[in-house]
């Protein structure tokens, strides 16, 4: 095992010329990528529509092909399920990522192409490896076993055809090559269950006593498998039951609400965390620094990016901006085309570049994921920060939330109330809910200005839930594990109505 080590590290590093070439040449390589996906889609049923075979630059391709969201190309997807092919990618595509991206009803099936799979997803996930090793070139990752917490697959048949549908990380772990499962863990018939209590059970029992070096996995859902893991084993801290764990990798939401209750999960020592940021709609970036968080913006994985700058959504020119035009410290809402059939496509996230040189990014929000009842203008990255000062200041720790308007009502002002599960609640949820508000109104101007002297907003309602609240929700939607999440902000009380009214019955 040692050697294998040594050597499955020497390979992995060696894709780090590559990357270090990308960030050198960003825009030679965005070129490239575009020229090659113009060049295979050409003859496809939209290529054909939207004329590519006369694209012969980005300038000419956001002329000639307007700007999609999954509603718009909804009809053209549903019929490479059903078994037509060459309509958005010039490959036969059978898989489908499924996805709400929220937990609403609504399903996205996003097709994952053979070289999307290849190129794009199975990539991000060696590289994740390869910086990894880069960075810690002492690991012993490959001494054992990384269990990676995923969600699950199933068939469609249409007729005489059948195509298959899941969650991407299900997608990943089915289409792996067999010597792959030789660093994973669980077993794959574990791995891919369907219903996610059973899964949870089975992967808990079934990996306590592997050799497991690195985990993989939505925080939320990782965060319910390691607590099973300890009251199974009866063991207090992860580093008891895997004492060789290096590095947690980490992606789906914004792990800054978890990063302390998983050093408490883990104990002493010196586990590692990277985060990564794939999607249904492809791998976009990676952790590439020990000691920061940004996200290299990952630029050979098939996809040509486009940017829209936030307080431009609501322009109807639908004008977007090259890579090379972004600034830092703005923020922009993706737009891809992908390798998979995506054709400038709206993902509905936001970012904000900390660097060009080379592009780097942190996540923000999401582009319909936000509070603006009142014209506060309030985004996930508001509420992040907030959250992690005023649990600093409480010595509180939050594990779950939600917030949605209270709008006004008579002479009653609007509010904004938080349902918030903890996992160590604060001694004073009053003087919790003080800090949460002074921090939103420092960083926020527009949420100031709307809480000023309680003219249009009051002070936030704070709601505490008992544990356990949101997940049984997502179980009555039948949202468990994968990449389901709670919705963090929301424009109306859909999601709070239902929560509150389940809870009193």
């Amino acid at each position: 095992m040692p050697l294998l080590n040594s050597f499955a590290s020497w390979l992995m590093t060696k894709r780090m010329h590559q990357i270090e070439l990308f960030m050198k040449y960003p825009h030679e390589v965005q070129n490239e990528w575009f020229r090659k996906l113009i060049e295979s889609a050409k003859d496809t049923e939209w290529g054909k529509k939207f004329d590519y075979a006369s694209i012969e630059n980005p300038v000419k391709f956001a002329e000639q092909v307007p700007l999609q969201d999954y509603d718009s190309i909804k009809p053209y997807i549903e019929r490479i399920r059903r078994g037509e092919q060459n309509i958005l990618w010039n490959t036969e595509t059978k898989w489908f990522a499924k996805s709400s991206g929220t937990t609403s009803d609504k399903s996205k099936f996003i097709p994952v192409s053979n070289e999307s799979l290849e190129e794009c997803h199975y990539k991000g996930g060696k590289d994740m490896i390869s910086i990894y090793c880069s960075n810690y070139p002492e690991t012993e990752l490959f001494t054992g076993k990384n269990l990676a917490l995923g969600g699950s697959h199933s068939t469609d048949i249409f007729g005489n055809y059948e195509s298959y549908n899941g969650d991407v990380s299900a997608i990943i772990m089915k289409n792996l090559p067999l010597w792959a499962e030789f660093f994973r863990a669980p077993d794959l018939s574990i791995a891919l269950l369907t219903n996610f209590e059973e899964k949870l059970e089975k992967m808990a029992r079934a990996t306590m006593a592997e050799n497991v070096t690195s985990i993989a996995g939505v925080p939320s859902w990782m965060n319910v498998l390691l607590k099973r893991i300890l009251e199974i084993s009866g063991k207090k801290t992860i580093r008891e039951v895997w004492p060789n764990l290096e590095v947690y990798f980490h992606g789906g939401v914004n792990f800054s609400p978890y990063k302390e209750n998983f050093k408490q999960l883990f104990g002493k020592g010196n586990t590692h965390y990277f985060e990564l940021y794939n999607a249904s709609e492809g791998f976009f970036g990676l952790q590439d620094q020990k000691k920061s968080s940004e996200l290299l913006l990952m630029l050979d994985y098939g996809i040509y990016y486009e940017f829209i700058p936030v307080d431009d959504l609501n322009d109807k020119s639908e004008k977007t901006i090259p890579l090379h035009e972004i600034k830092t410290g703005h923020n922009y809402a993706m737009v891809i085309s992908t390798n998979g059939g995506l054709w400038r496509y709206q993902i509905g996230d936001t970012i904000k570049f900390t660097s060009a040189n080379p592009y780097r990014f942190k996540i923000t929000g999401r582009t319909k994921h936000f509070l603006n009842a009142f014209g506060e203008e309030v985004i996930i990255d508001n509420t992040e920060k907030a959250l992690k000062i005023a649990c600093e200041k409480s010595n509180a720790l939050v594990s779950e939330y939600t917030v949605a308007p209270v709008y006004m009502n008579g002479n009653k002002n609007g509010a904004h109330e938080w349902l918030i599960e903890f996992e160590k609640a604060p001694q004073d949820l009053n003087y919790f809910a003080e800090v949460l508000d002074n921090a939103l109104k420092s960083l926020n101007s527009d949420y100031e200005a709307k809480r000023f002297n309680n003219f249009v907003l009051r002070a936030p309602i704070i709601r505490q839930m008992k544990n356990g609240t949101f997940y049984d929700w997502l179980k009555t939607k039948d949202k468990l594990g994968g990449q389901n999440k709670i919705p963090r902000l929301s424009n109306d009380r859909t999601f709070v109505d239902e929560i509150v009214k389940r809870i009193n019955g």
